[in-house]
């Protein structure tokens, strides 16, 4: 097991992440901005480095200053959480070279499974379902528009390096394809560095299901079942749950079986998610892989009593998995709710400050992963979740009810947030009844 452990990422990840590895017995070397300088979790850690300032290339994404850091505290291991440089396989790829390890995939699997057209091509090739798209990368309208043709629109173009929505672009007809293609190339590369853009078919109304699956260094990998994370906005998620509600058993755990294949293909090692569309007759295919922990990791943790980035640090040291497929169970249901500094009702305008009030819920079955406390000041340069909201119950209607108490307990203020669009989705009768798409809540906020 490692000995010292630096966390190359901030806010509640690197608390998350923090305590698992004191449970580990793990000594924490934290590294921050300036804009996180007074962050209350540094206190936690064995120790604190700053790296630079506010903006994120001159600190969390400035790979040089996270070596420097990790060479001046003499770790073994850097643990990159989510965003930042958690999905950069050259971040990977100078770790190993500095003989630091990288929890997380290697270089080859993360750049087979992060780059979307690769990771296509190797999950058709072990038996998982994928969309009917170009083959490759597209360079040309002309070439774009002869796959049209042999697909149907809608179709949807996609940057192959990223996601978050950026070089996405929805086709409806030829016109609408040669007119988005330059367009798309160019923001993928502005957003990734990388202007490679496929194409492939589009479902309308389709839900988000995706799988946890984790593998270790001696070739074994489990699925942990799966989430739907069908509530969006702008391709951003905003609710969680697991597990899928009202979808076949017979067809999630075909899926989920997929999913660990394409995982042991792909020879991987770490935590990642296979994420999945599923059309109207619940039919599933591919979207793309996240390699790396989610943000969403609470769900499943609580619905089969798996810590998930314990067994990402222990994967990462060499350990075999302590548990085979037939081991994992599901109990019960869970819903995570992101709760963002953001003015649901302005647009979801960016709301920084000081927090003076906040008294988060408590009772049976609710979990709160945040970093903040009172006084906390919600810093305008990063992402603005302040914290995920989780809860446990012995059914999906258990758990709504109990997610609904403990947002009408929640209390943050000044700053405006998501609690209130969230208190009034556990009242929608179309998510009640598990039957929401990735659209319904951009429909039903206009």
């Amino acid at each position: 097991m490692f000995r010292r452990v630096l966390i190359a990422n901030r806010g509640e990840i690197a608390l998350r992440i923090l305590r698992a590895c004191h449970e580990l017995g793990i000594e924490v070397v934290c590294v921050y901005s300036d804009a996180d300088r007074d962050a209350p979790y540094l206190r936690l850690a064995d120790r604190a480095i700053c790296i630079g300032g506010a903006p994120a290339k001159d600190s969390y994404l400035n790979i040089s200053r996270i070596i420097s850091a990790a060479e001046i505290a003499d770790v073994d291991a850097i643990h990159p959480g989510y965003g930042f440089l958690a999905e950069r396989a050259d971040f990977a790829e100078v770790c190993r070279d500095c003989k630091v390890e990288f929890i997380g995939p290697s270089p080859e699997a993360m750049r087979l499974l992060g780059d979307k057209v690769d990771a296509k091509k190797t999950a058709k090739a072990a038996k998982v379902p994928i969309f009917p798209g170009s083959d490759g990368a597209i360079e040309d309208e002309d070439e774009a528009v002869e796959v049209a043709a042999k697909i149907g629109y809608p179709l949807i173009i996609k940057a192959a390096a990223g996601g978050g929505g950026r070089g996405m672009r929805v086709c409806r007809n030829e016109a609408s394809l040669r007119s988005n293609i330059r367009g798309a190339q160019q923001e993928a590369l502005a957003a990734f560095g990388n202007g490679a853009v496929f194409i492939e078919k589009f479902l309308e109304r389709a839900r988000h299901v995706e799988v946890q699956v984790i593998g270790d260094k001696h070739g074994h990998a489990v699925h942990l079942f799966e989430r739907d994370c069908s509530l969006q906005r702008r391709h951003q998620k905003i609710i969680e749950e697991a597990p899928a509600p009202g979808v076949d058993r017979k067809k999630l755990n075909a899926v989920c079986e997929s999913a660990a294949r394409l995982i042991k293909a792909a020879q991987y090692a770490g935590a990642a998610t296979v994420e999945f569309l599923m059309d109207d007759e619940q039919n599933f295919s591919m979207l793309e892989v996240n390699t790396r922990v989610q943000v969403e990791h609470p769900v499943t943790e609580m619905v089969t009593g798996t810590d998930i980035v314990k067994l990402s640090i222990q994967v990462a040291a060499g350990e075999p998995l302590p548990f085979r497929q037939r081991d994992v169970r599901l109990s019960g249901h869970a819903i995570e709710c992101r709760i963002n500094a953001e003015d649901p009702d302005r647009n979801f305008m960016p709301s920084a400050g000081t927090i003076t009030t906040w008294h988060p819920p408590g009772g049976p079955g609710v979990r709160l992963d945040s970093h903040v406390v009172t006084g906390y000041r919600v810093p305008p340069n990063y992402d603005s979740m302040v914290g995920k909201l989780i809860v446990h119950a012995e059914d999906r209607v258990s758990c709504i009810r109990r997610m609904e108490r403990s947002l009408h307990e929640f209390e943050v203020g000044p700053i405006k947030t998501t609690i209130p669009l969230h208190r009034r989705l556990m009242q929608d009768a179309a998510f009640e009844h598990g039957g929401v798409d990735i659209h319904y809540l951009e429909r039903t906020l206009k």
